[in-house]
């Protein structure tokens, strides 16, 4: 099935960046409000929502600006291969960092795609205090 890239964009106030790359490049990070919990074994991360688990691979990591990943079901996928990224951008005229999130979804499921990220990153939002 062929998939569609997005982008959005989060307001993430004033939070210090080290902070937010814990929260996105990290499995105790990612287990506050990424998946029910995270584990990790160098580049392969499992997350596991409501006793189900799904795996992906760390395909690139800048410290402290972006982590990318692909989960291991898409490695079967047709080029251009799905990812999902988390990017971080400081504005240091004000101060305001922002999340980038990158990702790919069917078509038809796009609505519901951007919705799910909006609802994990309303909790992250929440764990952060921002």
């Amino acid at each position: 099935m062929a998939t569609q890239k997005f982008s959005i964009e989060y307001d993430m106030r004033s939070v210090p960046v080290a902070l937010l790359w814990n929260y996105i490049s990290t499995p105790n990070g990612l287990g506050q409000w990424f998946a029910d919990s995270v584990s990790a074994t160098g580049s392969e991360y499992t997350f596991t929502w409501s006793k189900q688990s799904e795996s992906a691979t760390v395909l690139s990591s800048r410290h402290s600006v972006a982590i990318r990943f692909r989960w291991h079901h898409d490695y079967d996928m047709p080029s251009p291969k799905p990812y999902f990224e988390m990017r971080i951008a400081k504005n240091e005229l004000t101060g305001e960092t922002a999340l980038f999130i990158t990702d790919f979804s069917p078509a038809d499921e796009l609505a519901d795609a951007r919705e799910l990220w909006n609802s994990q990153i309303e909790t992250l939002r929440t764990r952060l205090g921002c």
